[in-house]
């Protein structure tokens, strides 16, 4: 019997199911993998592997230590990294056959005189900051390189790429400046491969999808389309176990704080969940629950190691020590949850603790 307060239900087979599903809206463009920070907080090892059952072959990192793990486990995996490199890791890129997503004319110097000293030619990406003002090559490094090609020598160039701002709004006119800018100087370098669209960009349709989309929240079920129906299945279930229930019958307070108080005879669940399994704080006295399909409210402050919710209106056999209770899953996706705390799907899934018992489970 599984005795963990806190449980983490990742679906793997909905990650594939996922990952099917914006195929299909890609056409004939490729599918890369996101997987940094461990795979969204899901665990890159399991879920790398899992996408590549499905047919993934190019995956994307953050860091240079992420890539480094995800090589180890996929040695012949295309990776990249969105950080690109700095001075020292060169070396170990090149052994590891890692591509470096190159992000200033000051990247690309280094990874060119590392290419000409090792007598070789080595592969590496171009970002093309078209409005995010983040990393990227800006309008005057981009004008210098278009004038100075030289500056690639020694370097293989695979996806010339950039990333939109505002996706998920489909109707921001922002989108399509992007998509023109990219278009016109990717057009100009000599990539074999472009890049311009994230998760949501997949759903702003053919003109974004150019050779390769970069996917990563919607695979683990988050919905790219937040003025629709979300066409993606649910991955990830967080649960924690009922350790006490105690029946409240006068106007006493609840949890830290004393942010709540009973205003009638209530029965109060304790569950064993908290800040530090990632539920997050802002939830007190807001989050919504589930036993089965019955709603319960979250009641008093979210601690670090605990949550009370409010049992009363349902029936006693329902809630007992013991009984597991529901803060993301069926009923309560992760888009819902994070709605309510003020927040994005992506802080909740990354936030998970480490002491979180997980479970991996996949329809095959």
């Amino acid at each position: 019997m599984n005795t963990a307060g806190a449980i983490l239900t990742i679906d793997l087979g909905a990650v594939r199911r996922n990952y099917r599903t914006v195929r299909q809206h890609l056409g004939t463009a490729e599918l890369a993998g996101v997987v940094k920070a461990d795979a969204y907080g899901l665990g890159i090892e399991r879920v790398a592997l899992a996408l590549a059952r499905e047919g993934c072959r190019t995956f994307f990192v953050a860091t240079a230590g992420e890539a480094f793990a995800l090589r180890s486990i996929m040695p012949e995996a295309d990776i990249h990294v969105f950080d690109g490199i700095q001075p020292g890791e060169e070396g170990e890129f090149a052994a590891k056959q890692i591509r470096p997503v190159l992000n200033s004319l000051l990247q690309i110097e280094t990874w060119s005189a590392h290419a000409r000293a090792a007598r070789r030619t080595l592969t590496a990406d171009i970002h093309l900051d078209t409005g995010m003002s983040r990393l990227g090559l800006d309008a005057a490094e981009q004008k210098h390189l278009l004038i100075h090609p030289e500056v690639l020598a020694g370097i293989d160039l695979d996806i010339i790429l950039s990333h939109l701002a505002v996706a998920e709004d489909r109707a921001n006119p922002m989108n399509e400046t992007q998509r023109a800018a990219f278009g016109e100087i990717a057009g100009k370098l000599p990539g074999r491969r472009r890049s311009l669209a994230n998760s949501s960009g997949v759903f702003l349709g053919p003109s974004f999808h150019f050779d390769l989309a970069r996917v990563g929240v919607a695979l683990y079920g988050a919905n790219p389309t937040p003025d629709a129906l979300s066409p993606m299945v649910q991955v990830i279930r967080l649960q924690g176990r009922i350790l006490q229930v105690r029946s409240v019958d006068q106007a006493r307070s609840v949890g830290y704080g004393a942010t709540h108080r009973v205003s009638r005879p209530s029965r109060i669940a304790t569950v064993a969940i908290g800040y530090a399994d990632g539920y997050p704080l802002s939830l007190s006295n807001r989050g919504i629950a589930y036993i089965d399909e019955h709603e319960i409210p979250v009641v008093g402050r979210v601690s670090m190691d605990l949550t009370t919710v409010d049992v009363t209106d349902l029936a006693e056999h329902l809630a007992v020590p013991g009984r597991l209770v529901d803060f993301v899953g069926p009923h309560n996706p992760v888009d819902a949850v994070a709605d309510r705390a003020g927040t994005i799907p992506y802080t909740i899934m990354t936030g998970f603790g480490r002491r979180l018992h997980r479970i991996y489970v996949d329809e095959n």
